[in-house]
């Protein structure tokens, strides 16, 4: 599968507003004029990743004329979290969100993705930067999983724990330092579980709105696990837990 790119303003213009689906935003850095700021007002509106870059990385991707603008389609169509979480309470049953903190790479994410979808969760929360792209390698990875999973893009992740929390989700996040076993916890209920990155864990403000940490008992001498590993292995507890 071939990434695919638009250049220009215009035609990145009508793809935008047109609600196509569109994975990230290359700027080159210093544009200005009436054209980029409506560009720029669209793609922060509709919370589009966007990043500014030097000319000659626009350079490397396109030797076309791209006005110093390249926009990446994306592979997938984004759902809003509030409009799957409605429809999960709706139904009758309990929510279970999955958000990754961090996660930024792309097989990790496809194979998170995998176990997640076999799981039952109902949202996969990605944040709009700091995150790894869906691209070929995740789709691939994940074995079309992220096709069936709803994904969701948030411009804060912090802002989107505090919102579940109101709507009456418990958040969960998995942490080699938590005193608490995964099998010992209550994962019952509407719940949504936090991964952080396999380096630095879960970021220091996401600890202090978690209900609580959990972790996976280890008998050798390794300290983790790869995070798509632990993600399944907590992921089917809650499986199991909720089918007791």
């Amino acid at each position: 599968m071939k990434t695919k790119y638009l250049y220009g303003f215009h035609p990145c213009l009508e793809a935008i507003r047109s609600g196509h689906p569109i994975e990230r935003v290359f700027l080159k850095k210093g544009l200005n004029g009436e054209l980029f700021q409506e560009v720029f007002h669209l793609i922060r509106k509709q919370g589009i990743p966007y990043q500014f870059v030097p000319v000659e990385k626009l350079n490397r991707i396109t030797g076309k004329n791209h006005q110093g603008l390249i926009a990446v389609e994306a592979l997938i169509e984004y759902q809003p979290l509030e409009e799957v979480v409605a429809r999960v309470f709706e139904s009758g049953n309990d929510p279970l969100i999955l958000l990754l903190d961090g996660i930024t790479d792309v097989r990790n994410l496809g194979a998170i993705a995998r176990s997640a979808e076999a799981a039952g969760v109902n949202a996969l929360v990605l944040p709009e930067k700091g995150s790894a792209a869906i691209n070929a390698d995740a789709l691939r990875t994940s074995s079309g999983a992220l096709y069936m999973l709803p994904v969701c893009r948030t411009p804060d992740l912090l802002q989107t724990v505090r919102y579940l929390k109101t709507s009456g989700i418990k958040i969960f996040g998995a942490s080699e330092k938590a005193n608490a076993l995964h099998y010992q916890a209550d994962l019952t209920g509407p719940l949504a579980l936090v991964m952080g990155a396999e380096d630095t864990g879960i970021s220091y403000g996401m600890i202090k709105e978690l209900d609580q940490q959990i972790r996976i008992p280890l008998a050798g001498k390794m300290e983790s696990l790869n995070v798509s590993v632990a993600a399944g292995v907590l992921l089917f507890e809650i499986l199991r837990q909720r089918n007791a």
